[in-house]
């Protein structure tokens, strides 16, 4: 018959599935951007590991509900490090075999060190919210972070002790287990008043595990006779070494580092982490209507405060996702972050040098009445 196909009628049948399959296939969404987080959400220090979690967490949702990023939904792949360089390195690998466009995190200075080889090897960008060591500073390579290096917080800390406070004897603890953090920071305090004129009695390094000692620890920091005793460590154990140090010293002032300076500190550390205080890159008094919101919705998400992990996070994940949106074809990541330069934080500009440092304001704290306050 003419105009009829020679085709047989199963093979016609067969051709007009696979049209409709084609067509089918042309209106499916497109696969999502997939983005890493590498956080500690396990052992002593899970409290600022999950705050970073939900606050990248919160970010992606956000952007997802305004429709993603150029069309296309993101989706966020979490690993725990907990705190262990071989997990850290494990979860890493397992990040870039997901092919993730960059990780947010990690959250703490030990992890960064041992992961970014890792991400310099790969050309992928790591974002930290809370990574402060100075062995990083300065270096050309995949690293970026939304905060500033431990040098401003120990000099704004230094200055407030010495100046403030006229203290001049000065013990420190300080833990090995985050010790590109801790040791980076004791170095740049030790920099700064001693400098002033001030002098460091004692410096005492412990290891942060439920084995330890914090009755002994705070007996010997007291036996050097200071007149501050500053702590740097995980919000815990800060916690547990203030408790014993006012069980024998109800005068001695306290400081701690702004590592410390979680819900959690006040939490477990109640009246005796009164008046402790800290240098830290958040001001939970802020009536920014960018940080109001974004508090509002974490606290309605997750019921409980973000802190300076949350907010950070959140921050680091907006900046990736900005940078996604305005990437051009053949730019990478790490382009379009240092060329653009500024980011809009939800409580503060975020100002990326020609190497990926960061500087943000920094706000002086103590606690009072339970709480969080700016002194100045």
């Amino acid at each position: 018959m003419a105009g009829e196909s020679s085709l047989p009628r199963w093979w016609q049948c067969i051709a007009a599935l696979l049209a409709i399959g084609g067509m089918l296939a042309g209106c499916a969404p497109p696969e999502p951007l997939r983005l890493g987080f590498l956080g500690g959400l396990s052992g002593r220090v899970a409290d600022l590991g999950i705050a970073g979690r939900n606050g990248a967490m919160l970010a992606v949702e956000i952007r997802n509900s305004s429709g993603g990023v150029n069309g296309r939904m993101v989706e966020l792949i979490v690993e725990d490090d907990k705190q262990n360089p071989d997990l850290a390195r494990k979860a890493v690998g397992r990040l870039l075999e997901r092919k993730v466009e960059a990780i947010i995190g990690p959250m703490t200075s030990a992890m960064a060190v041992t992961t970014v080889p890792l991400v310099n090897e790969a050309k992928l960008v790591m974002l930290s919210p809370t990574v402060t060591t100075t062995t990083l500073t300065g270096i050309d390579d995949h690293f970026l972070r939304v905060v500033a290096p431990t040098t401003e917080y120990a000099r704004v800390s230094a200055a407030y002790h010495f100046d403030r406070l006229g203290l001049r004897r000065v013990a420190v603890a300080y833990d090995l287990h985050n010790r590109a953090y801790t040791e980076s920071w004791l170095t740049d305090y030790r920099r700064a008043f001693e400098s002033a004129g001030g002098t460091l009695s004692i410096t005492v390094p412990f290891s942060s595990s439920g084995e330890t000692s914090f009755a002994d620890l705070a007996e010997r920091l007291l036996r050097a006779q200071p007149e501050l005793v500053l702590i740097l460590a995980n919000s815990v154990d800060a916690a547990l070494l203030v408790q014993q140090i006012r069980k024998r010293d109800t005068v001695v002032r306290i400081g701690t580092s702004e590592w410390a300076a979680t819900e959690r500190l006040i939490e477990l550390g109640g009246k005796a982490v009164e008046g402790v205080a800290i240098a830290q890159f958040i001001d939970r008094d802020s009536t920014q209507p960018a940080y109001l919101a974004f508090r509002k919705r974490y606290l309605e998400r997750f019921g409980q405060e973000p802190g300076f992990g949350g907010l950070t996070a959140f921050d680091a994940a907006n900046v990736v996702l900005d940078a996604l949106v305005a990437r051009q074809p053949g730019q990478t990541l790490k382009q379009v972050i240092l060329a653009r330069g500024v980011f809009s934080g939800a409580q503060s500009e975020i100002r990326f040098d020609a190497t990926g440092d960061a500087a943000r304001a920094t706000y002086l704290t103590t606690i009072r009445d339970g709480t969080f306050v700016r002194l100045h």
